[in-house]
């Protein structure tokens, strides 16, 4: 049964684009802290072979990532149109 008068169901691709950006926006901070605290895993795991080097090198490489998909999730956030504001008025 449909009422009329009520706005469909789906949405329009480019709001739902940019709603599951701004959700990937939202969720990096704790992907990063979990990425971040992986190290801290290995150790108490027990493996010998992993230095303090290697620990440096897969932060500095995980810092780095992290920078570059918050430019790209900025830079895509920022291009798209947000057209939320105008539908809900």
């Amino acid at each position: 049964m449909a009422v009329r008068g009520k706005k469909p169901v789906f949405l329009e691709r480019a709001s739902y684009r940019q709603r599951r950006l701004q959700d990937m926006a939202r969720l990096l901070p704790v992907v990063a802290a979990v990425l971040f605290v992986l190290p801290l895993i290995w150790k108490l795991a027990g493996n010998h072979g992993r230095g303090t080097s290697d620990v440096m090198i897969y932060l500095f490489a995980i810092w780095c990532g992290l920078i570059a998909v918050a430019a790209i999730i900025s830079r895509r956030l920022r291009l798209e149109p947000d057209d939320t504001d105008k539908e809900e008025s």
